[in-house]
C-alpha cells in the first residue's frame, strides 16, 4: 500500500451496499461474504458503507452507542476478513474514545485496511447537523484533511457521507493527486435527498475529473444508490434504492489521463488554496 513504481493500467474495484444490522457478529458475516465475492471477481478494492459495527434503522444513536476501541473485535474482524481475501476494505466504524478522555463522543472512522493491517485512518471532518439531524451531539469532528493510500499505482482519496456538500473536501484530494475518491455513506431518504446524493457525487467526479466509488447503506432510513462514476460523470455501475448489492467496475488508467488531457481543470485552476494541500 506504500507508493510504488508499477501502476496498473486497470484497477477493479467493488463496492458493496447493505443493511447494517443491530449485531456486530452479523455485520462481520456478511462484510465476508461480499469480500469472498469481490475477491472471486478480481477485485483489489471493496468499498463499504458508513458505520460499520452496528445501526437501528429507527434510532440515530444507536451507532455512536455501539463504538468499539480501535483494537476491539469488530475492526479485528475487519483486519482477520481482508487478510483471508486479499482485498482491501475500506468503509468507516464508530470508535470510542480512549480511555481517561474526558469528551464523551465517539469519532467516525473511515478504515483502509490492506493485508490485515490498518494502513491508514480518517475522522470525518464535517459531521451531519443538517435536515433536523445533529451528528456532533454524539460525534467528534476531525481536525485533518482525508488521505490518499496507494493500490496498484493507484492513488485513491476517502470522504464520508456529509463531506461530499464540500467540494473543497475532494479538491484537496484532487489536487494532492488522487485518481480516485471513495464515499462511504448512510445517507438518510428524503425529499430530494436521492437526487442531491446523485448530483453530488457526478459533481465531484467531473470537476476533480477522477474516478467516483460512492457507497450508501441501504435501510428504511437510508438511500443505497451507490454508484462508480468515471471522469467524465457517466456511471459506469450503480446499485437501487431497496436492497443489497455488489457492484462492481474497472478503473480505466487511459480513460483517467485522455479526461485530464481533454479537460485539465486542475491545471488551469487560477487560484489554489493552500490549506488544501
Amino acid at each position: 500500500m506504500c507508493e510504488t513504481q508499477w501502476c496498473a493500467t486497470e484497477l477493479p474495484v467493488a463496492v458493496a451496499q447493505f443493511t447494517v444490522m443491530r449485531e456486530p457478529e452479523r455485520n462481520l458475516e456478511i462484510i465476508d461474504g461480499f469480500a469472498r465475492d469481490a475477491a472471486a471477481q478480481g477485485a483489489r478494492l471493496l468499498v463499504f458503507p458508513e458505520g460499520l459495527i452496528a445501526r437501528d434503522g429507527d434510532d440515530d444513536a444507536f451507532a455512536a452507542a455501539h463504538a468499539q476501541p480501535i483494537d476491539g473485535p469488530f475492526v479485528s474482524g475487519l483486519k482477520a476478513i481482508s487478510a483471508k481475501r486479499n482485498i482491501t476494505l475500506m468503509g468507516t466504524v464508530h470508535i470510542a474514545s480512549p480511555e481517561g478522555v474526558t469528551d464523551f463522543r465517539v469519532s467516525n472512522v473511515f478504515l483502509i485496511i490492506h493485508g490485515g493491517e490498518i494502513v491508514a485512518t480518517y475522522r470525518k471532518l464535517h459531521l451531519y447537523d443538517a435536515f433536523s439531524a445533529k451528528e456532533s451531539t454524539v460525534v467528534q469532528p476531525g481536525t485533518k484533511l482525508p488521505p490518499i493510500v496507494d493500490i496498484d499505482g493507484w492513488r485513491v482519496g476517502v470522504m464520508t457521507c456529509y463531506d461530499v456538500r464540500f467540494p473543497e473536501t475532494a479538491r484537496s484530494l484532487a489536487v494532492r493527486g488522487a485518481d480516485a475518491i471513495v464515499v462511504a455513506a448512510a445517507w438518510v431518504r428524503g425529499s430530494l435527498k436521492e437526487y442531491h446524493w446523485k448530483l453530488m457525487t457526478a459533481a465531484r467526479a467531473v470537476e476533480n475529473t477522477c474516478y467516483v466509488l460512492a457507497c450508501s447503506e441501504v435501510s428504511s432510513r437510508n438511500i443505497g444508490c451507490s454508484r462508480i462514476i468515471n471522469p467524465l460523470g457517466e456511471v459506469l455501475a450503480e446499485a437501487g434504492s431497496r436492497g443489497s448489492e455488489l457492484i462492481s467496475a474497472n478503473l480505466d488508467r487511459n480513460v483517467l489521463e485522455s479526461t485530464r488531457q481533454t479537460l485539465p481543470v486542475l491545471h488551469n485552476r487560477r487560484f489554489a488554496d493552500p490549506q488544501l494541500r
